[in-house]
């Protein structure tokens, strides 16, 4: 995914579907020096995680 999608998303006031690696997750901040995004996979909203931005793939409607 791109940086600037990534960012889009998290500044959106709609909720949009993305995985990572298969797994459904809520965005909460991006790193753009080191092309990494907080997430937290939405069953496990306290196992927030560091990834890289290449894993994250947004789900159509």
């Amino acid at each position: 995914m791109d940086i600037k999608r990534v960012q889009e998303i998290i500044n959106s006031p709609t909720m949009t579907n993305v995985n990572y690696r298969g797994i459904p997750v809520y965005l909460q901040e991006v790193n753009t020096q080191n092309n990494t995004v907080t997430i937290f996979p939405l069953d496990e909203m306290e196992n927030k995680q560091v990834v890289d931005i290449e894993g994250l793939v947004e789900l159509g409607p």
